[in-house]
């Protein structure tokens, strides 16, 4: 039975190099037949691209997306910066994209670790995507596999790979002009911007630059160009956001002869570029006070309703217990709490001082995560429901309440505690968001302090019951009902699982949601066939209980692969319509300057598919039609930015604000500062802040 499903699944599982999509052949080559430890190893990826077809360079131009890859490596190895050679002025009727025709090269060092063993191979994976276009666009995504053998010094060139390498490196930025200086000329002039380049070399032919960031200049617009007294002076056309851009890009040369040099320039603007908003300066006093509140608020917070079930069993359980066992169950419960915490604090803030663009609930933001999850939360209803019974610990965790039973454990408090903060972990509550935005600025002891003392405030309320005399009187008496709530309370955990499927959905597409379908199904049968042989002789029992170990191995290891799938499209959670017919556009820091520049109102819902509380400030304030009616006659354009996989850009959007998670709600009104709305939205509320910009002659409609 597994053998079968397995190979049902291998033709989606199958990665290959190179790989053929409809427009383009893509290959990952390595410049060397073998890689030695502790030095650099260069790689390539190419892609051929069907004739009239593009894609597109870091910075696209008028439309477009850059190529993006995720590395898979073995433990040591990393990948650097995907390299951009200069791109093409590639025109669409008026409009400007920045990209290549033909083949697009992008090189990628890999660094192999001084300790790697000498002889053992290199496996490398890469998931690539990007987007390829001609009238329409389309995007596609490759998974490419290389193994590369490893020797005591670097292998000779490989002679099949010399004349793409040849090729990148020709396209590459020769050297970096650190003194060219962006500003604006007179208004005799045009009114526009003017680069001065400093320049020692022959008069080029033609000129051209390239700016790295969208909106500093508009990309189809012509670029005049004179030679004066050892300088290069480009008169250049404002972009949608060339107040707000930072100035950067590449200069491209042609001279007479066609020799082409392209010169990467980081030239500086004459004023500081003005920014919207700072983050708040909180002091630790009070960031500690607004973590323990919002730790306080969070088990009121949607995504924290699953794990009440098991809450509302083990307070039930200690009605029967000694005010000593009472207290020692609320302490370990706490314990349980602040453990999982101070581990994903201290994940989240190496992964932050290592340069990595995560925040809070970045654990979601990986499959394999989100996948155990869903087992976890299968195999806790399963026991609730009496389906399966599992070990004292587990069954613990599970509220296992049974009627007369007493004298509970610790571990079940502790890891149902910890439970608590898995669940709640992702989630941002009022005072959280600010307290977790500060917390990142901070050295770790200070940072420490304040995620611990988030977890505080998440276990205060069960700290407090277990350890007040006249509330624990309060509790009910335990009996014979506590069985028939626990079976009752396994559904809650049976629609997590299959939320957190939903959530899977979305990161990893179809693939993903076989592989992990296919997992259940595997430790489903694995606790069915335990739960058969459990009674029966010892041969039996260790026949059952190998058997289990072996489906839940399996299940692992789908998991495990969904981090490998790629998905088709972009997010649905990031676009679309709500049923009020309110319509989203994706985020992008290019569509929130351009429509800041154009004067248009704009509200910002920066979101993820595994926040609940997210979707239920979407069903409850944002998809309803008196709000769709506000954003209507206010002229509102509405961006939703999609963080259930990582963004660098939300991450940065986000830390702007002084935020380290999601929900975050901003409003632009017109010509004036940003304003934050509440994490917990209602149709009023949403109303009132966009109240600036409806015309006063509109009456709202009633809700």
């Amino acid at each position: 039975m597994p053998l079968l499903l397995i190979l049902l699944f291998l033709p989606w599982l199958a990665w290959a190099n190179p790989v053929t999509t409809e427009h383009v052949t893509a290959r990952l080559l390595a410049e060397r037949q073998s890689a030695a430890p502790g030095q650099p190893a260069e790689l390539l990826l190419v892609l051929d691209i069907r004739p009239h077809w593009h894609t597109y360079w870091r910075n696209p131009g008028d439309s477009g997306e850059a190529p993006r890859v995720e590395w898979t490596l073995p433990a040591g190895v990393t990948a650097g910066p995907l390299g951009f050679p200069h791109p093409e002025l590639i025109r669409v009727g008026p409009l400007a994209n920045y990209g290549y025709s033909g083949r697009a090269l992008h090189p990628v060092t890999i660094q192999v670790p001084a300790d790697w063993p000498i002889g053992a191979p290199l496996t490398l994976r890469a998931a690539a995507q990007w987007l390829v276009c001609e009238e329409f666009c389309v995007p596609e995504s490759a998974v490419l596999d290389l193994t590369l053998p490893t020797a005591a010094v670097p292998g000779p060139a490989d002679p099949a790979s010399a004349e793409p390498f040849a090729a990148a490196r020709a396209g590459l930025p020769t050297g970096t002009i650190a003194d060219a200086v962006l500003d604006r000329p007179s208004a005799a002039a045009g009114g526009g911007l003017r680069l001065t380049v400093p320049w020692t070399g022959a008069r080029p032919a033609e000129v051209w630059y390239f700016s790295g960031v969208w909106g500093l200049i508009d990309h189809a617009a012509p670029q005049p160009w004179r030679e004066d007294a050892g300088r290069l002076l480009i008169d250049l056309t404002p972009g949608a956001a060339s107040s707000q851009t930072d100035p950067d890009g590449v200069l491209v040369t042609r001279a007479d002869d066609g020799r082409v040099q392209s010169f990467t320039l980081s030239p500086t603007a004459p004023s500081a570029v003005p920014t919207d908003v700072a983050a708040p300066p909180l002091g630790l006093a009070l960031a500690l006070g607004m973590a323990f509140l919002g730790g306080l608020i969070l088990n009121l917070m949607p995504c924290v309703f699953p794990v009440l079930a098991i809450k509302a069993l083990g307070l039930a359980q200690q009605a029967g217990l000694g005010t000593a066992a009472r207290v020692g169950q609320g302490l370990a419960y706490t314990a349980g709490v602040l453990v999982f915490f101070g581990l994903i604090a201290g994940l989240l803030l190496a992964l932050r001082a290592g340069g990595a663009a995560v925040g809070w609930g970045f654990q979601l933001q990986y499959p394999p995560v989100v996948a155990g999850l869903a087992y976890l939360f299968l195999v806790l209803g399963l026991s609730l429901a009496g389906a399966v019974t599992l070990g004292g610990r587990l069954m613990g965790l599970a509220g296992g309440a049974v009627p007369g039973r007493r004298g509970h454990g610790l571990a079940e408090a502790f890891w149902t505690g910890a439970l608590a903060a898995l669940v709640a972990a992702p989630c941002t509550a009022p005072f959280m968001g600010a307290a977790l935005g500060y917390a990142v600025t901070l050295p770790w002891l200070p940072a420490l302090a304040i995620l611990l003392t988030l977890g505080l405030g998440l276990a205060a309320p069960f700290l407090l019951v277990s350890a007040v005399p006249f509330l624990a009187r309060r509790l009910p008496r335990p009996g014979a009902w506590m069985d028939t709530l626990k079976q009752l309370l396994a559904f809650p955990m049976f629609a997590t699982a299959a939320w957190l499927i939903w959530v899977l959905s979305v990161q990893t597409g179809p693939t993903g949601v076989a592989l992990v379908l296919t997992g259940l199904l595997m430790l489903s049968f694995g606790l069915w066939l335990r739960e058969r042989t459990a009674l029966g002789s010892d041969r039996r029992r260790l026949a059952g209980g190998a058997a289990a170990l072996a489906a839940l191995a399996v299940a692992l290891w789908l998991a495990v692969l969904t981090a490998q799938s790629v998905p088709v499209a972009p997010s649905a959670a990031g676009r679309g319509t709500h049923t009020s017919g309110l319509v989203s556009e994706p985020y992008t820091p290019e569509q929130l300057a351009a429509a800041r520049a154009q004067g248009r109102p704009v509200f910002v819902n920066m979101t993820a598919a595994w926040c609940i509380t997210c979707l239920v400030n979407e069903r409850v304030a944002l998809d309803t039609a008196a709000v769709a009616a506000a954003f209507a006659r206010g002229q509102v354009r509405y961006l939703k930015g999609d963080w259930t996989n990582r963004d660098a850009a939300i991450t940065d959007y986000l830390a702007g604000f002084g935020r380290n998670g999601v929900p975050l709600y901003v409003f632009y009104p017109p010509g004036e500062p940003p304003r934050v709305l509440s994490q917990v939205l209602t149709p009023a509320g949403v109303i009132a802040a966009l109240a600036p910009t409806i015309p006063p002659n509109q009456s709202q409609p009633e809700e």
